[in-house]
């Protein structure tokens, strides 16, 4: 189901709750709501529907992707970014990224997994768990 977007400051920098199994429905809607703004959009936590559990779903051009409990566990490459959020109203704002980082989490069958991510996936992937983290760019 396609949610609305929240754009509540204050809700929004609340650190979001542990996920769990229960959780999947909102997993759904998350990439359903990623998918009706793909145009303006790549990535999306769960509290930009609403939802305080730390959920992401991204797309870097190979199709949905969605992390329960994300954790970054090494940044390289420090780097100074550009980026906007659906979330947030005005225009892009800098945000300090990694161009290599690595990241242990569980995926939709709550199996834990590592993945180093790259570039532009390491980009969204960080602009979103600081959503979960609540850290507003």
């Amino acid at each position: 189901m396609i949610r609305p977007l929240v754009h509540d400051p204050i809700f929004l920098a609340i650190p979001s709750e542990p996920a769990s199994k229960d959780d999947l429905s909102v997993s759904k809607d998350l990439k359903d709501t990623l998918l009706f703004h793909k145009d303006a959009c790549v990535g999306m936590a769960a509290n930009m529907i609403g939802i305080a559990k730390r959920i992401i779903v991204f797309d870097d051009g190979l199709g949905p992707i969605i992390m329960f409990n994300p954790e970054i566990t090494m940044k390289i490459g420090k780097y100074e970014a550009e980026e906007s959020c659906l979330s947030l109203l005005g225009g892009p704002r800098k945000a300090e990224r990694y161009h290599t980082i690595k990241v242990s989490y569980e995926d939709e069958r709550f199996k834990k997994k590592t993945g180093i991510f790259t570039g532009f996936a390491a980009q969204i992937i960080q602009h979103e768990i600081d959503h979960i983290n609540g850290i507003l760019i």
